[in-house]
């Protein structure tokens, strides 16, 4: 026998009944959401020519990506990301479209992580981008739909918020190259305190690394402005420090209360996100279930600039969860289980169609003898055995 012939790849696995019914669940409350808000499906190809991901702000390292070539020996990737094909996409099919565009996806990314730790090579990815327009009304939506989204599958969730741009002023005012600029947001990203403050011990003396070194405590919610303001105040940080704010007002009536949390510790690469930045975690799950936020120099690799902002979902992270909720069950069982006697089988076929309209939950037997079909509803907990004919 062949050795992997039983097996599935490393960071790979079957999904089995419950799993699926779970995952249907989560992924069709999501989807519900997002047709409700307007936006429209699309469907990116699993293969990509390696040139979409290669761009130096997509941050997904070649190592990382499932690379092969086609027949004429062009690089190609197993898709790893799906905002990038929808750049590509809205740059050339939909480039004369009426902007904005507002399109959500559901698919399959893959990534090669070689260590595995805790994650998978294959994932299923939902999100929308919203491509075509900036400004405050543009991020509320986006916001408000990540809001509704993680809410219709969790209770006890919360939303972290920051900008890209407060740190990105504050570093843009320090005499230092990108790599030191990025071993700094690494160490604020990681709330690394003592890595941070080594490297900010050798730069002279300013109001910027002052700001800089208190980002990773600027956490919470409306008192974090007060303080944020004064150790910011006299930087370029503080025009995206008034939008966060102005944001965060607009929130409030959404009635959130601690689950609208303010983190200007939060920062991400400066090369993809521009504006807002968000990410959302719901309880009982480690890492963020929603990340995204406002990236309007993507398009412009695609030689179609325009404003975009979006967020993905990490479904399976979801379905794991709710397959652990003790007040959740996705029994595949039906309630009834319908035999028919020789001659009646388009009959019991009928009464379960019949039973199924009226939420019964039916199944037609497909064994050959009633003392079979009992046995089998006996060993699945079926509680009723209706008998045609």
């Amino acid at each position: 026998m062949k050795k992997y012939l039983k097996i599935t790849p490393e960071g790979t696995k079957d999904f089995l009944f419950a799993e699926c019914s779970a995952m249907d669940d989560i992924c069709g409350k999501i989807e519900e959401v997002f047709v409700t808000r307007g936006f429209k499906r699309v469907i990116t190809p699993g293969i990509e020519f390696y040139d979409v991901f290669s761009l130096p702000c997509s941050g997904i390292t070649q190592e990382s990506m499932f690379k092969t070539v086609d027949n004429k020996g062009r690089l190609l990737v197993v898709r790893p990301d799906s905002t990038l094909p929808i750049a590509r996409m809205v740059s050339s099919r939909l480039k004369n479209s009426l902007l904005p565009v507002r399109l959500y996806y559901k698919q399959a990314v893959y990534r090669n992580n070689p260590t595995l730790t805790g994650r998978r090579n294959e994932f299923m990815q939902m999100g929308i981008e919203l491509i075509g327009v900036k400004g405050i009304r543009a991020d509320l939506e986006v916001l408000t739909t990540a809001v509704n989204c993680i809410s219709s599958v969790a209770d006890d969730f919360r939303i972290e918020i920051g900008h890209a741009g407060v740190f990105d002023a504050l570093s843009n005012e320090l005499n230092i190259d990108d790599e030191y600029k990025e071993k700094i947001r690494i160490s604020i990203e990681g709330k690394n305190y003592s890595v941070l403050n080594n490297l900010l011990d050798k730069l002279e003396p300013c109001k910027a690394v002052s700001a800089i070194r208190s980002l990773p405590s600027l956490f919470g919610g409306e008192e974090v402005f007060e303080k944020a303001y004064e150790i910011c105040k006299g930087t370029n940080a503080e025009s995206s420090l008034e939008y966060l704010h102005k944001i965060y007002s607009n929130l409030i009536p959404l009635n959130l209360g601690s689950k609208l949390i303010i983190d200007l510790g939060f920062v991400q690469r400066n090369d993809y996100y521009t504006g807002i930045v968000f990410t959302g975690f719901i309880n009982g799950i480690g890492d963020a279930v929603i990340s995204g936020g406002r990236y309007d120099d993507l398009l412009s690799e695609f030689d179609a600039p325009m404003g975009a902002a979006g967020f993905a979902v990490d479904t399976d992270a979801i379905t794991i969860k709710r397959l652990t909720d003790n007040d959740v069950s996705y029994s595949d069982n039906p309630n009834v289980l319908v035999f028919a006697s020789d001659g009646h089988e388009i009959e019991g076929i009928n009464l379960v169609a019949q039973l199924n309209a009226e939420g019964r939950k039916a199944q037609f037997s497909v064994l050959p003898t009633f003392e079979e079909t009992e046995a089998f509803a006996k060993s699945r907990g079926i509680s009723e055995v209706k008998v045609i004919g």
